[in-house]
């Protein structure tokens, strides 16, 4: 088979309601270069630590407001926006409120390599 199908039961947390993305794939084992978080943060001010990786990351906002920290600027995202952090940049990002915020996070690469800074 030249293609795979990866299984919600294969990403989504246990825990995550049918109807909430929220999980984590690791592309490598199945062949692919990426990896993928899908993140549901209901907390206005949550989200994870500062961090960085050897490789680029990507975040695509599906619902919500975003405040990134990327190096040492501070700006906002809404949903619709990417937002790219390059290879070996710091940052973080956390939920701005009002309601939750939705985003996936695409990791240029098969398997996660975080250097957590805070």
């Amino acid at each position: 088979m030249a293609g795979k199908v990866i299984e919600r039961t294969a990403w989504a947390y246990p825990a995550s309601p049918a109807d909430r993305w929220s999980g984590e794939w690791e592309g490598g084992p199945d062949g692919a270069g990426i990896s993928v978080i899908f993140n549901h943060t209901e907390a206005v001010g949550g989200g994870p630590r500062l961090h960085s990786h050897p490789y680029p990351e990507t975040f695509i906002i599906r619902k919500g407001r975003a405040r990134f920290t990327v190096g040492s600027e501070v700006f906002e995202a809404v949903e619709g926006q990417i937002v790219v952090a390059l290879a070996g940049v710091p940052h973080k990002f956390e939920n701005a409120g009002p309601g939750p915020l939705e985003n996936i996070d695409i990791h240029e690469a098969g398997l996660f390599e975080t250097t957590w800074l805070e």
